[in-house]
């Protein structure tokens, strides 16, 4: 690995060192005596791991009101555990004895990035030309950010990471039941969700709970994934029925929305399990299915998607409405509401209009064309950039470089252990790639029912980060 590729993605980065030096780090453990006194905080993690449960257990069912009320007690919880931490509490990967620094088995090269997005959001809010609506974008983003922290850290002891990951399973199971209801039985639509011009009139799109077959599909597309690793993951035969079940019906739902970027999302996050797998299990493999492996899984991937388009109507129908231009009104709005967010873009480009649909709900009508108003930028990277400009969507890159060359390392070291938690690990991997495929095209992201789901895959990422000295010692 070049010294520049280590640099670039932190993989060297001397933690104990900025631990030593960094201000914010003295704050944390002003409380360790009153800790190690305290009845309640001997199960310190378990109470974490429940309010995080809490999170992903309601959030398709209540209020993003009272979504939010969770993440206020999940942020409480956090600042508690961080100003009471003392060495070796609750890091089961790194014994007491190779402890550097006590904050080092909690602080790993993503949440530094995070926290420096979160300082450009920061700024972004106090320069915003709509300060007080940027606020209270900035006011989510902490919340999640914080619930970031809290999960990477509880996410750490294999029990409690394989607990909330069920939790979601089980709790996404019963949402696509209901949306596979709706699609025998079916559904009022909400909302125009089909273009009154195409031959899919009449179809139903299912919702769900969630009110909307998009954000439904970016709620489920995880789910299909990790129910899938899942099958693996699990040892008894039992379990593995009940995974293969969670994925034919996850999956069953997901097209049944008629979503056209969760779709892309699938078979995104779908094919890069798919690599993840081919590269564990080909340590076991033959020399010929070695090499043929890979070349085999893409024809016959790529033969599986060409066949449904071919033979379902309304699959080819949504299909061809993707290059439809702005024949297709879905397509032609995305495009005129994009046309606009670039010139937002040209007037702010260095730190944007601050964080939050509030914010761009005040900016956005002396952009927009005639008759297209719009909630956000139906674009990630475009959000990102007219919310923090170009700085943040740099910050933004390098998270994910930094979190994606993190996972495979890890992937890579798991490999090597033989250790049936990294099946978690390349879902999570997957899943991340598959909503940002999915949000090219979209911005459910920001729903708190997707947006707590993506800071889960990038905390299951970060929960499995080994600092440099012990990573040698595992490759040693």
């Amino acid at each position: 690995m070049s010294p520049v590729w280590q640099h670039l993605t932190l993989t060297n980065l001397p933690l104990p060192q900025w631990n030593r030096s960094s201000y914010l780090h003295r704050w944390v453990g002003l409380l360790k005596d009153w800790r190690k006194g305290s009845w309640f905080m001997q199960w310190a993690d378990e109470w974490g791991a429940l309010l995080v449960a809490l999170v992903f257990g309601l959030s398709p069912f209540v209020s993003n009101g009272l979504t939010g009320v969770v993440l206020i007690a999940c942020a409480a919880f956090w600042l508690l555990l961080t100003l009471s931490d003392d060495a070796g509490i609750g890091n089961p990967q790194i014994d007491d004895s190779q402890i550097v620094n006590p904050f080092i088995g909690h602080t790993t090269p993503i949440h530094l990035l995070v926290l420096l997005y979160w300082g450009i959001a920061t700024v972004a809010t106090a320069l915003s030309p709509v300060r007080s609506a940027a606020f209270e974008g900035w006011t989510k983003l902490t919340l999640y950010m914080i619930l970031f922290a809290l999960m990477a850290r509880v996410l750490r002891s294999p029990r409690i990471r394989s607990a909330v990951i069920l939790v979601y399973l089980l709790v996404a199971l019963l949402v696509s039941v209901v949306g596979l209801r709706q699609w025998f039985f079916g559904a009022t639509a909400l909302a125009t969700w089909v273009d009154q011009g195409s031959t899919m009139v009449g179809t139903t799109r299912v919702y769900s709970f969630l009110g909307n077959p998009n954000l439904l599909a970016g709620y489920i597309l995880p789910a299909v994934i990790f129910s899938a690793a899942a099958f693996f993951a699990w040892k008894r035969w039992l379990p593995k029925a009940l995974a293969l079940s969670m994925w034919m019906i996850n999956a069953s739902c997901l097209v049944l929305t008629y979503s056209r970027g969760g779709w892309i999302g699938l078979v995104v996050s779908s094919f890069v399990l798919l690599m993840l797998l081919i590269y564990w299990f080909s340590r076991y493999l033959p020399r010929f299915w070695r090499l043929w492996s890979l070349p085999i899984a893409l024809g016959v991937s790529a033969a599986v998607v060409i066949l449904a388009v071919g033979a379902v109507d309304p699959l080819r129908d949504r299909v061809m409405s993707m290059f439809a231009g702005r024949d297709d009104s879905s397509n032609n709005f995305r495009l005129n509401v994009w046309m606009a967010v670039v010139e937002m873009i040209r007037d702010r480009p260095i730190l944007g209009i601050g964080p939050g649909n509030d914010a761009f709900n005040k900016i956005y009508p002396r952009y927009q064309q005639a008759g297209y108003t719009a909630l956000s930028a139906y674009s990630i990277p475009l959000e990102i950039s007219v919310e923090t400009g170009l700085v943040g969507l740099t910050c933004f890159l390098w998270i994910l470089l930094v979190t994606f060359n993190q996972g495979w390392v890890q992937i890579q070291q798991l490999r090597q252990t033989a250790d049936r938690e990294v099946f978690w690990l390349m879902a999570a991997v997957a899943s991340m790639l598959g909503m940002l495929s999915h949000g090219l095209v979209d911005t459910v992201w920001y729903r708190p029912q997707v947006s707590t789901l993506w800071w889960l895959m990038i905390a299951l990422v970060a929960s499995y980060y080994l600092p440099s000295f012990r990573a040698g010692a595992i490759e040693d």
